[in-house]
């Protein structure tokens, strides 16, 4: 298992130790799998707990309800994987992981084997996964795409769900988007900083339609 850095531990009133142990192991899996398949990028290995681990692990501590959850584009399975491994212990609740790559989809397997993470993989394109899914009560994405292009892949969701929350991870530039994204959409958004990057934030959406 790959260790956390020294004093980096969670706060053992929402992660409890054995949810932690998990997350090493995910972490271990992560270093391993990484010499061959690119499942993030390589210059950021070395900060895996700071920029990947605890970005993710922020939107479970902001939403830790047991509901139904859509994880697009999962890639490495941030932060779908993370949220599915802390649903565990609460034994309630579940992760849909869409990533079309074959291999991170077989990665993500290998995780929620090793883990018991609450998850399902579905290895196709956003587009198609909601007749597999069925209802979502809340989509997250990080470092997938533009917040104009998530919500018109989310949009499909929240006309089956009015009451559907939308969380995405976005980086320094995220104002630009939000402002490119209210020419095509209508939506509720709240900001919550990140703890992992100075600048960048955690954007809560909801009540999503198409402007007209």
């Amino acid at each position: 298992m790959l260790d956390t850095p020294e004093g980096f531990f969670p706060d053992s009133r929402f992660v409890s130790r054995e949810t932690w142990d998990k997350l090493r192991i995910y972490a271990g899996l992560v270093q391993k799998w990484q010499a061959s398949i690119n499942l993030i990028s390589p210059k950021t290995l070395p900060d895996l707990w700071e920029r990947h681990i605890l970005d993710s692990l922020q939107l479970f501590r902001l939403k830790p309800e047991s509901q139904t959850w859509l994880d697009m584009g999962s890639g490495a399975g941030f932060p779908g994987l993370v949220t599915a491994i802390c649903l565990a212990e609460k034994g309630q609740g579940w992760v849909n992981l869409v990533e079309s790559n074959n291999k991170k989809a077989a990665f993500l397997r290998q995780v929620i084997l090793e883990t018991g993470a609450r998850a399902s993989v579905f290895p196709m394109r956003i587009e198609d996964a909601q007749e597999k899914t069925g209802k979502i009560d809340v989509i997250s994405a990080r470092a997938l795409a533009s917040l104009s292009d998530l919500l018109g892949y989310a949009a499909p969701y929240a006309e089956d769900n009015p009451s559907l929350q939308m969380w995405f991870h976005k980086g320094l530039d995220y104002l630009g988007e939000v402002r490119s994204a209210r020419d095509l959409w209508c939506f509720d958004l709240v900001e919550h900083q990140s703890l992992a990057q100075d600048g960048s934030a955690l954007l809560e959406i909801s009540n999503l339609s198409k402007r007209n």
